[in-house]
Formats: structure tokens, C-alpha cells, sequence
């Protein structure tokens, strides 16, 4: 089962990469038949480095870089509540001190 989990995945990455390849190559054949650069085409995988030395990676013209720093400080700023975190963190004490008053209860 996991011999076929990794051919599946590996086929499914290998379709992926090749549909990229596939539609860049298409871009550069309608530049070449319409003679000039339109602006309004992007490329379909681009990888530019910056001043800094970054690489800064765009899939269809959306930046796919991440700055995890900033998103943790913006998520900060935020001051989001989860529910379903905070339900959890309470449930999980709560069979925790269960189980230990269990056990406590039985060694006694």
C-alpha cells in the first residue's frame, strides 16, 4: 500500500510539473507568433532572485513566496481566537485529570 501511495504521488507531482512546463511553452509560442511582449500574459512558473538574495517564486502571476515572520507578526496584530482550538485545549486537560484521577483512584 505505501509502495503504491508513493509511485501515485510521485505520478500525480510528475502530471503537475508537467502541465507547468507545458503552458510556459505555450506562452512563449504566442509571444513568438504575435512578434511583441504583451504585459498581460505571465509566465506560468517564474523564479526571480532579489536584491537580498531572496528567491521569490510566482505560479500564473501569484507571488507563492512566503514571508513566514510577517504573516506571524500580522497574526499577532489579529489577536484571532480559534474555538475549535481552545475546545480542544479544555477537552484535552479535562480526560487528562480524568484519566489521572483514574488512575489515582485505582492505585489507592
Amino acid at each position: 500500500m505505501k509502495l503504491f501511495m508513493v509511485k501515485s504521488l510521485l505520478i500525480v507531482s510528475l502530471m503537475f510539473l508537467s502541465v507547468l512546463f507545458g503552458m510556459q511553452q505555450a506562452n512563449i509560442a504566442i509571444q513568438k507568433m504575435k512578434g511583441y511582449e504583451d504585459p498581460k500574459f505571465k509566465r506560468a512558473l517564474s523564479i526571480q532572485e532579489t536584491k537580498e538574495g531572496n528567491l521569490q517564486a510566482s505560479v500564473l502571476g501569484v507571488d507563492v513566496s512566503h514571508d513566514l515572520e510577517s504573516k506571524k507578526q500580522k497574526l499577532e496584530q489579529i489577536n484571532a481566537y480559534n474555538l475549535f482550538s481552545d475546545l480542544g485545549k479544555k477537552v484535552s486537560s479535562g480526560v487528562s485529570n480524568g484519566v489521572k484521577n483514574l488512575i489515582e483512584s485505582v492505585l489507592d
